[in-house]
């Protein structure tokens, strides 16, 4: 039997095998990069968005995802768990801080010093990364970093202070250590609140790129390798398409509740449909609504660091002012109620970190409204005490009726037709019929009566 040349029997193996390494080769051309925009202060909802768009990057395989931002900075817990997700993440991280004019301040440094790639536009800056405790109780951790300035000289500083330092700047260094980029820079950003401006942070090694937009910052790492969680990774981002992925329903609508002017006004609301279901008990509407609002309110409230000086003082002052509604005191407990008030929501988020604070004309228009609407109280509670009672023995007393049928025994006694009922009435002079008699008292059933005029004359 003639068998077949050994160089024939390998020609289908190598068409296979080089089929298998294009057909890998495209795909690994064709993974996507997924692009996320995270603008504005970094909370619960930015948190929610940036891991949910870390986990639709690993769906969908991408070789890479580009987080473009511009922050002023945020809180310290949302900072966290994007960073917590950015360094278990299977695909690489570029952080980009983009457009020219933007900034990674505060948390975004963080953020940065975290990423897989740090890159920013011409007219960019980062830096001031010194955290500030806000709200929470002594003992507890730094809140958020912040832009704030530190204390000339740290060692006089209270405990605390020296503590949050102490662990932001182990935090950053410890980021920049495993990113390999400058470590020394990360915690003068932190104890000194130092900047720096895009230029100037590529030539420190502070990031790794200057990318004047999106595609330009692709052609860069276009055939760069990165390590991740799962291994090293090659891009080939010169020619990859876009995945953008924008926050959903549910990420808008978080961010709307979290923010603070908006957790203020749904506790207003929630407080005033309840005061106004309990004063029409079966209206269903005031119940409904303020039982919401209210509920959205404290999820708010739970989710960002307050004052609870602050929320004490709103409680109180809401609790003087549906009093006042319930028990009048001709203005002393809503007057109360009003101070107390506006002294919590001013207090009631104590940050320097922007959009993290109450407007002063919000509280003052709610305070305004507050007022209002206790004016409106009292003056119905004064207007109904001038009022005349319209029922009982004091609506009778007074009141004029003709005599409608005589005793025919007694003159004096008869009858009259008054609130459409007749009653038997009782005169220290004989009645007439048709006479107007006035009402001076009532015993039980029986009227006293007086004549309030002569009595008519008979035509003859």
């Amino acid at each position: 039997m003639c068998s077949r040349p050994h160089h024939q029997r390998t020609w289908p193996s190598a068409l296979l095998l080089m089929a298998w390494l294009a057909l890998a080769s495209a795909a690994q051309a064709a993974a996507p990069v997924t692009v996320l925009r995270l603008d504005g202060v970094i909370g619960p909802a930015s948190a929610d968005y940036v891991v949910a768009g870390i986990q639709r990057a690993a769906q969908l395989d991408a070789q890479l995802l580009v987080l473009q931002l511009d922050t002023p900075g945020g809180l310290d817990t949302s900072m966290r768990a994007i960073i917590k997700a950015i360094l278990a993440s299977p695909v690489p991280i570029a952080t980009h801080v983009t457009p020219s004019g933007a900034r990674a301040a505060s948390a975004g440094t963080y953020m940065l010093y975290a990423s897989h790639v740090a890159a920013m536009s011409p007219g960019t800056n980062l830096g001031a990364a010194t955290p500030v405790q806000i709200g929470g109780a002594p003992g507890a951790p730094p809140e958020q970093p912040s832009d704030g300035e530190p204390p000339e000289n740290e060692a006089d500083g209270d405990a605390m202070s020296r503590k949050q330092v102490n662990d932001a700047a182990a935090y950053i260094r410890g980021l920049a250590q495993l990113r390999g980029r400058n470590a020394e820079w990360a915690e003068r950003a932190v104890r000194e609140a130092v900047s720096l401006s895009a230029s100037e942070a590529l030539q420190t090694e502070v990031i790794d790129y200057l990318a004047t937009d999106l595609q330009d910052l692709l052609k860069q790492l276009d055939g760069k390798t990165l390590r991740t969680s799962a291994g090293e990774r090659t891009l080939k981002t010169a020619n990859a398409s876009l995945d953008r992925y924008d926050p959903d329903w549910r990420v808008r609508l978080l961010a709307v509740i979290t923010n603070p002017s908006v957790a203020l006004i749904l506790m207003m609301i929630g407080v005033y449909g309840l005061i106004f279901e309990f004063s029409n008990p079966g209206t269903g509407a005031g119940g409904v609504v303020g039982g919401i609002c209210l509920l959205l309110a404290l999820y708010s409230l739970q989710l960002l660091p307050v004052s609870y000086a602050g929320v004490a003082l709103i409680l109180l002052g809401l609790g003087f002012m549906i009093a006042e509604a319930f028990i009048p005191s001709f203005g002393v407990l809503g007057l109360g109620g009003i101070a107390a008030f506006v002294t919590g929501a001013v207090i009631l988020f104590d940050t320097d970190v922007p959009g993290y604070g109450i407007p002063l004309a919000l509280i003052g228009t709610l305070a305004v409204v507050s007022a209002l609407l206790l004016f409106a109280i009292v003056s119905m509670a004064l207007k109904a005490r001038r009022q005349r009672l319209v029922s009982g023995d004091a609506e009778l007393v007074g009141r004029l009726a003709p005599v409608t049928r005589i005793q025919a025994n007694d003159p004096a006694c008869g009858w009259v037709q008054l609130q459409g009922e007749h009653w038997q009435v009782v005169s220290p002079t004989p009645l007439h019929l048709g006479q107007r008699v006035r009402v001076v008292a009532r015993r039980g059933l029986q009227l006293d009566v007086t004549a309030a005029d002569a009595p008519p004359t008979e035509k003859r």
